[in-house]
């Protein structure tokens, strides 16, 4: 049955051209001591070898940017008729919100793909809403207020520090060293600086101090929790906060990126890793994800633990974040890709 699959790997590059490649950072002159090597690689590079990666065990794949044109999925679909989307599209237009829009039309197509659905990217995107369906279901998150403008008498009830993020993104967008507050000039002073750049409400939180870690839930009908994965900041500089920042995440030149480092299999004891997993398990479904998840938690000194987010269609690259887990709990990455279509293929099976 593989190679009668044919599997349309989807993006949104919209100028794919004037892609900068990324700097290794081992030949720059670094004030550090770079932890990581980073691949010169640009994302649609990176697309045609998942493409080469799909074809060698059998499937019949390609991809597709789309090109912020909505009408070049239209044609393409028309014309090579692909059994199964493998989703990968984070954004259109520049707007992340845009993003459940996309995967909305695959419905109406009735064409099967990866991962969340449009409800699912639209609870897990809308932080505030997020949080309050995780509470509804019992699930601790970090007390927040939400803030459209800084009136003239500002109070509130939270307890410092704080960290103030945007409410509609996502991929640690927004989040940043300053985004960790300890007095009520620096909360304005970053309410107001998300508000002025995101054009959106700034969401405050009170921040828990803690071990963060990471678990991957892996599955649609019977979602299970894979091995979990710890961000180890005893490295990390006492000029920056114990966060995984969007440096952390995505500018291997910053100091960040190379003291967050991850360590899978987490050491945890029995009762607490069960724990974890049960709530990540929980969430999952509570946000209606499907496929692959990831669902981000803090443990504090107290063992409580507090859901901080819950990310559907998490990254895929090899080795890290998502495949990582994978790989701990004996999963090989052709086996994760290869489950993830079969999954969406079920779902037009059963249609």
């Amino acid at each position: 049955m593989k190679s009668k699959l044919k599997v349309a790997i989807v993006f949104n590059e919209a100028n794919p051209d004037l892609y900068i490649k990324p700097f290794d950072a081992s030949s720059k002159e670094l004030n550090f001591i770079p932890f990581f090597e980073v691949e010169n690689l640009t994302p649609v590079e990176e697309f045609e070898i998942l493409v080469k990666r799909l074809c060698s065990f059998g499937f019949d794949a390609y991809s597709l940017n789309i090109k912020d044109d909505i009408s070049y999925l239209l044609k393409d679909f028309k014309k090579n008729k692909p059994d199964v989307v493998f989703n990968f599209i984070e954004l259109y237009k520049e707007n992340s919100r845009l993003e459940m829009n996309v995967v909305g039309l695959l419905d109406l197509l009735g064409i099967p793909y990866t991962g969340a659905s449009p409800i699912s990217l639209a609870n897990c995107q809308n932080k505030v809403l997020a949080k309050r369906l995780l509470n509804s279901h019992g699930i601790e998150t970090p007390k927040f207020i939400l803030v459209k403008e800084i009136p003239k008498n500002f109070n509130h009830n939270l307890k410092f520090p704080l960290i103030v993020k945007p409410a509609f993104e996502d991929a640690s967008v927004g989040i940043e060293n300053e985004s960790i507050v300890e007095n009520n000039k620096q909360l304005k002073d970053r309410i107001n600086h998300v508000i002025n750049s995101f054009q959106q409400p700034a969401l405050v939180e009170e921040f828990i101090d803690g071990r963060e870690l990471n678990v991957a839930v892996f599955g649609d009908e019977n979602p299970v929790a894979l091995p979990i994965s710890e961000i180890d900041f005893s490295k990390m500089p006492d000029h920056l906060y114990n966060i995984v920042s969007y440096q952390a995440k995505w500018d291997p030149l910053h100091e960040a990126y190379h003291k967050t480092i991850p360590s899978c299999p987490a050491n945890l004891p029995l009762e607490i890793e069960l724990k974890a997993k049960e709530i990540a398990v929980a969430s999952f479904k509570t946000m209606e994800c499907r496929d692959y998840g990831r669902v981000d938690m803090r443990l504090t000194k107290n063992n409580e633990i507090f859901v901080l987010e819950v990310n559907p269609n998490p990254d895929l690259t090899e080795g890290a974040g998502f495949m990582r887990s994978s790989e701990a709990a004996g999963y090989s990455y052709e086996q994760v890709l290869e489950k993830l279509i079969y999954f969406a293929w079920a779902r037009k099976k059963s249609t």
